[in-house]
């Protein structure tokens, strides 16, 4: 019997960890969703599915707010696991922390911002012919500037001066691949972190940002004060 509390008390845990970040959930539950579907198609199919909701140049001219949504529904290659690790780990805290309004705004403006920017300088780039001209139809999905700037405005949430050790890391873990032959991505996930670490006005007050272990006193459905 009282394996059996304990079992329902982690369970009891998790959905209150769950209910306290629901933005970050439904997202991820949108997620898994859309990779099963993605897995039931043929590999001819699902790149010209993906394409279609792809933020490329050609697409963004066309239905800009359209694929800006629905880029950020999708996951190209197909492994959903890895997201629930990283939704949990940066997505859900920053909810906890700001808020759900305030985590979105975030999410929404890495995502959309550092897509105009990095598919921008796509732009120039071909147009100066340092770009193929196909680029502007390459595939380009995901929620990865979104989580991008999620890691970043964290960095206003830690204690000093582990916030430092934090920021170099981060940095260094985005700003290395700009090094060694960037790619308009490389270079849109690092204009994500800058995005991210610009919305310190979302984070005044808010304090610092609440550990796991106090998940059971989180006010389920809503963001928390650090």
């Amino acid at each position: 019997m009282s394996g059996l509390r304990g079992f329902s008390g982690v369970g009891r845990a998790v959905w209150a960890y769950v209910r306290s970040a629901p933005g970050t959930y439904v997202w991820l539950a949108v997620l898994f969703v859309t990779t099963v579907a993605l897995h039931r198609m043929s590999p001819e199919f699902e790149q010209e599915f993906l394409r279609q909701r792809s933020t490329n140049i050609h697409e963004l001219s066309r239905h800009p707010v359209r694929v800006l949504v629905a880029s950020a529904m999708w996951i190209d290659g197909g492994f959903w696991a890895p997201y629930a690790v990283l939704y949990t780990v940066f997505h859900a805290r920053v909810e906890r922390w700001l808020g759900t309004a305030r985590w979105l705004a975030v999410c929404a403006a890495a995502h959309v911002l550092a897509t105009l920017v990095s598919e921008g300088a796509l732009a120039v780039a071909i147009g100066e012919g340092v770009a193929p001209p196909s680029s502007a139809e390459t595939l380009d999905v995901g929620v990865s500037y979104a989580l991008s700037g999620v890691v970043a405005v964290l960095f206003y949430g830690i204690r000093s001066p582990w916030r430092y050790a934090y920021l170099v890391v981060v940095l260094v873990f985005y700003g290395l691949p700009l090094a060694e032959g960037p790619t308009f991505t490389d270079f849109g996930h690092f204009v994500s972190v800058l995005i991210g670490l610009a919305c310190f006005p979302l984070v005044r007050g808010r304090g610092r940002a609440r550990d796991p272990e106090r998940t059971a006193a989180v006010r389920p459905g809503g963001g928390v004060r650090g």
